[in-house]
């Protein structure tokens, strides 16, 4: 009987851990992306050290799937497109973005997203404060009443 699993491209990983596959991809992108995700992973590690790394919606055409950090639910994803390293937090709308991070994604009723361009500065006082309400968030739906 032939196997019918989808090839992988050529340098895909096949498995590891979620956090492999999103250093394969930082080495993957090889550019600015690559820098950028990995300055926003570390900035989103030290906003909660009790962070939980996965790697979602992995398909033939993106073997390397989405970064995706979690803490009682997802707190944002990490997309690189030619443009932007875009960071989404799902629950982005409910919460309050004092320093005005959000810059897209902002006519939804539940999301709220980050387009970081080549040579932008990250806030990262900012960003980790946004991280920690997200996280707070997830952690608050959580708990029974």
């Amino acid at each position: 009987m032939k196997d019918k699993t989808p090839t992988k491209k050529a340098g895909a990983p096949k498995g590891g851990s979620p956090s492999d596959l999103i250093d394969a991809k930082i080495r993957q992108l090889g550019d600015w992306r690559g820098e950028m995700l990995a300055r926003l992973r570390a900035v989103i590690r030290q906003a909660d050290p009790g962070v939980i790394e996965e790697v979602k919606w992995r398909k033939p055409s993106n073997p390397l799937g989405v970064a995706v950090w979690e803490h009682d639910g997802i707190i944002c994803t990490g997309e690189t497109y030619k443009a932007a390293v875009k960071l989404t937090f799902a629950r982005g709308a409910a919460l309050a973005d004092p320093s005005g991070l959000f810059n897209s994604s902002l006519e939804g009723n539940q999301r709220r997203a980050i387009d970081f361009r080549e040579g932008d500065k990250i806030d990262a006082k900012a960003l980790k404060a946004l991280v920690r309400a997200a996280a707070a968030l997830n952690t608050a739906k959580k708990r029974p009443d």
